[in-house]
């Protein structure tokens, strides 16, 4: 590795060297996909499955004591029709007779009401129920969904588990030999970077990835390795294909050593 005060050779050597790092780890967690996300998705999802799921429990409950309370009206009205059935065998006159007779018949009313009503919530019961199952079974279809996801991510995390903490060390390592000014622009450009690729090797005349051709004296700077050069048309620092694949094959040698000694 290169100290800050190193040649710009160096310094180019260093970026090259953390950027076969990082897109070691980048290959990583291209392999692991969407899973993180999609689990984050069916958790999500779960967690608001099982809140409708009370909250139409606690609906459901709330109806069925309605219907309990109507029942018990009902009862109360038959009731109070029989206590007024009662004393109009014992009125005196018919102004009597006829007060209890409004009576009754305003308690046969209440009764008929009390029974639309109870029909009124009946309805409304079943159609929360059906609801309520619908959405019990999508949560568990989900439940074992994420059951699935989780242990294909679970298992992909551990075969890389690793590797990646191998690798994210020894980022580190390497950021730390490069001086502050640099790793910012390779940081920046990393993240501007589609496949996260801030240090590329010159291949056909033009940056890899990109068909725009590179002016020959601009090739010619880059394999001089005199000066930090970045492509103007990708945004990318420029190495010559040379020096790439040295750096290439000496940190295949590196992090293939480390991983055996872990492996031990």
């Amino acid at each position: 590795m290169a100290s800050k005060t190193a040649t710009p050779e160096q310094k180019l050597r260093a970026l090259f060297d953390l950027q076969v790092i990082d897109s070691k780890i980048d290959k990583i967690r291209i392999i692991r996909g969407e899973l993180p996300l999609e689990v984050q998705d069916l958790e999500d999802e779960l967690e608001g499955l099982k809140t409708r799921v009370t909250k139409l429990q606690n609906e459901k409950d709330e109806v069925e004591q309605m219907i309990s309370d109507k029942k018990n009206a009902i009862e109360e009205s038959k009731s109070l029709i029989k206590k007024y059935e009662e004393q109009q065998n014992n009125v005196r006159n018919n102004r009597e007779f006829d007060s209890l007779s409004k009576e009754i018949e305003f308690q046969n009313l209440e009764i008929q009401l009390c029974e639309k009503k109870i029909k009124e919530y009946q309805a409304t019961l079943a159609h929360k129920e059906e609801i309520r199952g619908a959405s019990e079974e999508r949560y568990n279809d989900r439940k074992a969904d994420l059951e699935a996801k989780q242990s294909e991510l679970e298992e992909i995390i551990q075969e890389t588990k690793a590797e990646e903490e191998v690798l994210m060390k020894k980022s580190e390592e390497f950021e730390k030999d490069i001086e502050e000014r640099l790793l910012k622009a390779y940081k920046r450009i990393r993240e501007a970077a589609k496949n996260g690729m801030a240090v590329v090797p010159i291949e056909r005349e033009a940056s890899a990835g990109s068909y725009i051709k590179i002016p020959p004296q601009k090739i010619l700077d880059v394999a001089a390795r005199k000066k930090i050069i970045v492509d103007e048309h990708s945004g990318r620092i420029l190495v010559d294909s040379e020096l790439a694949e040295e750096e290439k094959e000496k940190m295949e040698k590196l992090i293939a050593t480390e991983l055996k000694k872990i492996s031990k």
